[in-house]
């Protein structure tokens, strides 16, 4: 019943801020733009017609917050599920002037709009602020047990402890230990966490665990990503999963082409004068290269080389290549800036266009790094099987120090689960990412690549 309830305050919550949305543009629209319709046009426009309004803005507005995963409020944190609604606002206006417009055959001033936006963002950080705020006294962190495999995990459990608005850890046990001395811990608790266990003694703890009704968190390996992009065959009666382990299908690679080559051109003219002003300020400051090109990796492990803004001193890898550290002091004034908001990225829009990059897809490694990697954990040559991309799942759901094992799993998620609908979403979530700091820090000093 707890977890009926707790649905229900989460569902109250986003019906609060949807109504909200959808009565505040209606108001502007009744009250601002119908008028002008009217004496513009001379004609009256029917009710049905207001309301079809009303709702397509609604619609777009919910969908993209969803997009976002703004509704998420039992785990996000308060400043992503503001950063979630703000740009879904912000395109729902956008989406509604554009409509306004082709309605009236007309233009009318988006000022209107552009207030309405900034009252919207007022209320979704109050309302945010607040139903966190309900949340967290009505359902406080839920308490965690640690089940883990040959090592303590220490990273893990520092993340955890990061998010300890949501989780509590309150114990842990070895899983080396005898199954029954496991079991009989974890009967004590409402949820546990296993964590790098070996399959056999991991699928006897899950089941002991759905006997009980005990809620069971599990940090997957790579065959659980794989299983999760199988097919169903139905030869028989006995189910069989298929694995194909090709990578994206022909035909969606096609499509995903045609999408890279529409978007990519676009991109060039939109983004051509902004360039041109990262261009000037790079040449400016030092009188250096305002290119800088680096050979990486794409499918089937192809080389190319990759196109970005300079944003490091000249001969800033004289020592060898490693991964910008926090705090680097290669890294120019203008490169902090245009690195922050990942502007440096931009020019691999040629990339693109040429064919050598995706839009969406793993991010290319050098070869050495790379090759450091597979070293370690030879799956992580698994990640060619598409091509290279200027953004991904493991941009927007990672960080830039993300260890290379959890970047794996993330690029295969997105690779076994591809759908044009994810790129889609992913390039979406990426506007958001570009406001949260975590994505752009370097590694530890103590690091040359994400290797812990």
């Amino acid at each position: 019943m707890n977890e009926y309830y707790k649905r229900i305050v989460n569902m109250v919550a986003i019906m609060v801020a949807v109504i909200f949305e959808a009565l505040s543009f209606a108001y502007v629209w009744y009250s601002v733009y119908v008028p002008q319709i009217e004496l513009t046009v001379q004609r009256h426009f029917f009710r049905r017609g207001n309301w079809a309004v009303i709702g397509f803005y609604t619609l777009i507005v919910v969908l993209l917050t969803n997009t976002f995963d703004g509704y998420k409020i039992t785990y996000m944190r308060l400043r992503d599920i503001i950063l979630s609604h703000i740009p879904a606002i912000v395109f729902g206006e956008a989406a509604a002037f554009i409509e306004i417009t082709m309605v009236a055959g007309s233009y009318y001033s988006p000022s209107p709009l552009v207030k309405l936006c900034a009252a919207q963002i007022i209320f979704i950080i109050l309302w945010a602020y607040l139903t966190r705020r309900l949340y967290v006294k009505l359902y406080p962190p839920r308490k965690l047990f640690l089940v883990y495999g040959t090592y303590p995990c220490e990273d893990l459990v520092r993340k955890m402890t990061d998010r300890s608005d949501r989780y509590t850890l309150v114990g842990s046990i070895s899983g080396k230990k005898r199954l029954e001395t496991i079991e009989a811990e974890v009967i004590k608790h409402k949820a546990v966490l296993l964590a790098d266990l070996p399959d056999e003694e991991r699928n006897s703890i899950i089941k002991f665990c759905a006997a009980h009704s005990i809620r069971v968190y599990v940090t997957p390996k790579i065959s659980d990503i794989m299983f999760r992009g199988a097919e169903d065959i139905h030869l028989f009666d006995t189910p069989l999963f298929l694995l194909r382990n090709n990578g994206i299908t022909v035909d969606k690679l096609l499509i995903k082409r045609i999408m890279d080559i529409v978007c990519s051109g676009l991109g060039c003219i939109v983004a051509a004068p902004l360039m041109l002003v990262i261009a000037a300020a790079i040449k400016l400051y030092d009188g250096g290269p305002v290119f800088y090109t680096q050979e990486r990796l794409t499918r089937g492990g192809a080389k190319f080389n990759i196109i970005k803004f300079r944003s490091m001193k000249v001969n800033a890898e004289k020592e060898g290549a490693r991964l910008a550290q926090k705090g680097d002091d290669r890294i120019t004034p203008v490169g902090r800036i245009i690195r922050r908001l990942h502007l440096d990225e931009l020019p691999q829009i040629f990339n693109i266009l040429k064919g050598d990059m995706s839009i969406v897809g793993p991010r290319p490694e050098r070869e050495e790094i790379a090759k450091q990697y597979a070293e370690t954990m030879p799956e992580f040559d698994l990640r060619l099987k598409v091509k290279a991309g200027l953004t991904g799942y493991a941009q927007v759901y990672g960080q830039y120090n993300t260890t290379p094992y959890d970047k794996l799993k993330l690029d295969l998620i997105y690779i076994e689960n591809y759908s044009i609908l994810m790129d889609i979403k992913i390039i979406l979530l990426t506007v958001k990412i570009l406001f949260v700091k975590e994505n752009t820090e370097g590694v530890d000093a103590s690091q040359k690549t994400a290797l812990k």
